[in-house]
């Protein structure tokens, strides 16, 4: 007997490629399994939690800043901080306006929650005053 061979036709082909496409969007059994094993709460009793973002804050070739700038209730008071910071920072890799933004924004994504409103907004103020401080275009 003799096999009959399957017609390959255009069709055939872009579907598969469609199936193949989007295998990358669609989320594994085990992804979610994997996202409910984490736990965001406190940490086990005798161990403390890693900060990892106050080790950026720290550690980074961002900026050398100088303390509680990001507690200040002017956003005229925490840019020229900034400002300050930047220039005379020798850690810095971007341009001064760069990293002074680029520091500003971390500590606002990181602070998330605990972030009381007003704060925000003197913050969120303050990106708008480093642009002047720095003559940019805001």
């Amino acid at each position: 007997m003799k096999r009959r061979e399957r017609p390959t036709s255009s069709r055939g082909r872009s579907s598969r490629r469609r199936v193949a496409s989007s295998r990358g969007r669609r989320r594994s059994a085990g992804a979610d399994q994997r996202s409910t094993r984490r736990s965001r709460g406190r940490a086990p009793a005798g161990r403390t939690r890693k900060r990892w973002s106050q080790h950026v804050t720290q550690t980074s070739n961002a900026l050398d800043l100088e303390p509680n700038v990001f507690k200040q209730s002017s956003p005229r008071r925490v840019a020229d901080s900034l400002r300050r910071s930047a220039l005379r920072s020798k850690r810095r890799k971007a341009s001064q306006y760069q990293s002074a933004l680029s520091m500003l924004n971390f500590y606002i994504n990181r602070a998330g929650k605990n972030l009381e409103p007003s704060q925000k907004r003197v913050l969120q103020r303050a990106k708008r005053e480093l642009a002047r401080v720095f003559k940019r275009d805001a």
